[in-house]
């Protein structure tokens, strides 16, 4: 693991305990963002090992399907959990907050937590 992947990895860690904190505080939609962008940094990381860079979320998403989740080495759920957690981040940030619920952020950070196991292990 290169020093670039390592520091995604660490922000990826710190977004999902900001997460947990903005869920006990009852912020669930930021949670949700917080949990989102939690797995987007762990998914910048890992295709790190493919050389791959996008601009875009949406290239970040897809090239996660593209090069991990059709080759095997992850289950189609990991990118099912990025592309609802952008859809609750668009929530979370551009609608209103309060319309994510407490089981809504839950669920994103228990993603959030799988997610991250799997790129360290991947990257492992």
């Amino acid at each position: 693991m290169n020093a670039q992947q390592q520091l995604l990895l660490k922000e990826a860690v710190a977004s999902l305990e900001a997460a947990r904190l903005l869920r006990k505080g009852e912020f669930y939609g930021f949670s949700a963002s917080r949990a989102y962008y939690a797995m987007f940094y762990a998914t910048e990381a890992i295709l790190l090992s493919k050389n791959l860079t996008f601009s875009k979320h949406a290239g970040v998403i897809s090239a996660f399907g593209k090069h991990f989740v059709k080759s095997g080495a992850a289950g189609p759920e990991y990118h099912r959990y990025l592309i609802e957690g952008m859809e609750l981040r668009h929530v979370g940030d551009y609608g209103h907050s309060f319309e994510i619920t407490a089981e809504q952020s839950d669920h994103q950070i228990r993603h959030a937590e799988k997610f991250i196991e799997l790129v360290e292990k991947l990257l492992d």
